[in-house]
């Protein structure tokens, strides 16, 4: 080969090892770090036949989204701020910027973290500082609640208060950690520190969001301690009013407004004027100085003695708090699905794509949910533990001598709502995995009847064994109305939490509207209690699925796929949500991939998410750059997750403009048995004509798997079924191969080589 050929290779979700990645029992790294590298096979060790001057080398990204268990941990807190962080990134695509879902799903992002701030204020100054504290059945025994028993009123509640600034302080810690590790990137010729828009992926700065994630958290942190502080201001105006009490009120209740306004701002800035920044980051400058010393003075005002009452029943106002949150936040998503709903119509893809357009209501709805169902679990479990045993309601009288605690009647709901939820989407789900079976096997039967034509009896159990490989691999297509039917019961659900407003519980409005008896409400109340239980335990389990990936790689692959996907788009809408890996891994991939262009051509290899985040750095290359890449894909969920997914990012249009980009030097190879990956243009046999007209239609080349159902005269058992891995082992993956290396033009030099 005359000049000098690359296969650089990306791995997918599974964090495959650079030793599997390359085929080769001994690598070294030639860049990147342990985080991300990347490596070459060892000169010396090993035989190849490829030509001397085709090379391989492997990109292993795994360890940004992989790692220790509390990093595992952390996927259960941070689980509702991915969501809606992910919500904005599967709006319809419009060709334009996406109207108002950008600023609605930051003021939903913003409730979400008032959601979480109100869960830890509920546990520490209402249940343990408010309702506990002076019962002594309460503290009784309690060594490390009985302290608090002895402090006033006042203090106690502002020692308490500082939990929840901890509890923001530690996702402020975490969200900086992240950005040192794995987003601390230096950003590429042309990409300004801004960030470059939310409309266009291949913008000059899209994976550079640093002053995006900062000022966010600033907003974020601001809005949390401005909820607390209301909290504990209100519950002081209800006890002795003062006019200093009600001017800090007033100055909270401003504070938020004008986080509120620069949450509707947009959340990208380009580049700042000489001498001064724009007007909300003078604003976010101000939140920034002006929250924390609200605070001080809200903790300092909390904390001075004052005649009071004894405390009884609930924090005065918090129930309401709570309630008032879950209403607006219905009135957001309110918004939001006729917003969704509006730009669908506009979108002559929508209907096409998965979930019909409605995938950010649904994420956002997810997000709401999970916030909630977990809110109300931790607040019902310690409160649980604190009555010594009896869940507290309004129903069930607790045990002579224990406390009266009461959560929020708005809890109690969301429990109610999370078993139904819970119950109905599983059932759902269940129904269209049976009443879809049929179908699916009907047309997995057509293509193993065109496979494997004649089989010979002893080979019908592998046939059927192929035959259902297939039918379950063509599940994801058909699981589109769980989540339609998740959005209903989520909205459904949120409104019927907003009750509380009123004062309406699960049990008094089956009293006022089903003039139910005692006996219902009782049962109303169990199921309430059922609810907290599975909300828990869908905890526990995300915990416990986490754990398991680090033992079992199916069980990594599968969370990994929502994992990763989650995490792929810059936290551009909620600054608490996890890192976003590709923020290093496409400017690192970009940059590596342009050094080695100066040295010849580079065929960028992407399994799987591979094929994401190679087809995001063909968006960021220069366009002197071009003419000596190509792009090979296999198991890519480009078209089969991503286009649908996200059409306004990854859509069909960003997939033709990646191939006319590289001149349709591209090669997607995949799999009928393959659950992830699929065809990206054509899904055609080989020897077919392809169902869209060329270039395109020459990109999608199908893989027969298993290769055969019968036992080889030299092995002794049947071929493997890959499924969606490996591909590079496939002989036709070695072609595809050599033929892109072939159509890489030897004569367009790097500028500045001589020939």
């Amino acid at each position: 080969m005359a000049h000098e050929v690359v296969e650089l290779r990306v791995h997918g979700v599974s964090g495959t090892s650079a030793e599997s990645l390359l085929d080769h029992p001994v690598v070294i790294r030639v860049a990147g770090d342990d985080n991300a590298g990347f490596y070459r096979p060892r000169p010396g060790f090993g035989i190849s036949d490829r030509p001397d001057g085709l090379r391989t080398e492997a990109y292993r990204w795994g360890a940004l989204t992989a790692g220790s268990a509390v990093r595992t941990l952390s996927l259960l807190f941070l689980l509702p701020f991915m969501l809606i962080n992910l919500a904005v990134w599967t709006r319809p695509a419009t060709g334009g910027t996406g109207g108002l879902i950008g600023p609605l799903c930051r003021l939903l992002a913003a409730t979400v973290t008032i959601s979480f701030v109100l869960s830890v204020v509920g546990v520490t100054v209402d249940i343990v500082g408010w309702q506990c504290a002076p019962y002594h059945p309460c503290v009784r025994g309690r060594g490390y609640l009985g302290w608090l028993a002895d402090l006033p009123l006042g203090p106690r509640l502002a020692v308490l208060a500082l939990v929840p600034i901890a509890a923001l302080r530690v996702l402020w810690w975490l969200g900086e950690r992240s950005a040192r590790v794995f987003e601390a990137f230096p950003a590429a010729r042309g990409q300004d520190r801004t960030g470059g828009g939310e409309d266009r992926i291949d913008r000059p700065g899209f994976w550079n969001d640093a002053l995006v994630v900062q000022r966010l958290r600033a907003i974020h942190f601001a809005v949390g301690l401005g909820a607390l502080n209301a909290s504990l201001l209100g519950a002081q105006l209800h006890i002795h009013p003062t006019p200093e009490a009600l001017a800090l009120f007033v100055a909270v209740w401003v504070l938020l407004a004008a986080c509120v306004v620069l949450l509707v701002l947009p959340s990208r800035a380009e580049k700042d004027g000489p001498g001064r920044g724009p007007v909300n980051l003078r604003g976010i400058r101000t939140v920034r100085v002006v929250s924390p010393l609200l605070t001080l003075a809200a903790l300092a005002y909390t904390a001075t003695p004052l005649e009071r009452e004894p405390p009884q029943g609930q924090l005065p106002g918090y129930e309401g708090a709570v309630a008032a949150l879950v209403a607006v936040q219905t009135a957001l998503l309110a918004a939001l699905v006729v917003t969704t709903l509006h730009q669908r119509q506009l979108s002559a893809a929508a209907a096409r794509s998965w979930l019909s357009g409605l995938a950010t209501p649904v994420f956002a709805s997810a997000a709401v949910a999970a916030a909630y169902g977990f809110s109300a679990a931790l607040v019902y479990r310690v409160a649980d533990f604190l009555d010594r045993g009896e869940i507290p309601n309004p129903v069930r009288p607790n045990v002579p001598g224990a406390p009266p605690l009461e959560p929020p009647v708005s809890y109690r709901w969301a429990a109610l709502a999370g078993l139904v939820s819970v119950m109905v989407v599983a059932a759902t789900a269940l129904w269209q995995i049976v009443t879809t079976r049929r179908g699916r096997r009907r047309l997995a039967e057509e293509i193993i009847r065109r496979d494997f034509p004649d089989p010979p009896p002893e080979a019908l159990p592998r046939r059927t064994a192929v035959r259902e490989v297939v039918a379950r691999a063509a599940l994801a297509e058909r699981l589109s109305p769980v989540f339609i039917v998740f959005l209903v019961l989520s909205l459904v659900g949120v409104a019927a939490t907003a009750l509380d407003l009123i004062g309406v519980g699960p049990s008094d409005l089956s009293r006022k509207l089903a003039r139910t008896d005692g006996m219902t409400t009782y049962d109303l109340a169990v199921a309430t209690d059922v609810g907290i239980f599975v909300i828990g335990l869908v905890g526990v389990g995300i915990v416990v699925l986490g754990l398991l990936s680090y033992r079992s790689e199916d069980t990594r692959r599968t969370v990994a796929v929502i994992w990763d996907l989650g995490t792929f788009w810059p936290r551009t809408v909620h600054p608490f949500a996890p890192p976003c890996y590709a923020e290093r891994a496409v400017p690192e991939l970009a940059k590596r991939v342009t050094a080695l262009t100066n040295r010849g051509g580079v065929i960028i290899s992407g399994h799987s998410h591979g094929s994401v985040l190679a087809a995001a750095t063909l968006l960021q290359l220069p366009e002197e750059v071009l003419p000596r890449v190509a792009l090979l894909t296999h198991g890519s969920p480009l078209h089969r997750l991503y286009a649908r997914l996200c059409p306004a990012f990854l859509g069909d249009p960003i997939l033709y403009e990646v191939g006319n980009r590289i001149g349709w030097r591209w090669v997607n190879l995949w799999r009928n048995t393959d659950p992830i990956g699929g065809p990206l243009f054509s899904a055609h046999w080989p020897g077919q004509p392809p169902r869209v007209q060329a270039p395109a239609g020459t990109v999608d080349r199908r893989l027969r798997d298993p290769r055969g159902i019968t036992v080889e005269q030299d092995d002794t058992v049947p071929p493997p079924i890959n499924q969606h891995w490996p591909y590079h082992t496939d002989p036709t993956y070695e072609a595809a191969v050599r033929e892109l290396a072939g159509r890489l033009d030897p004569d367009v030099l790097p500028p500045g080589r001589d020939r």
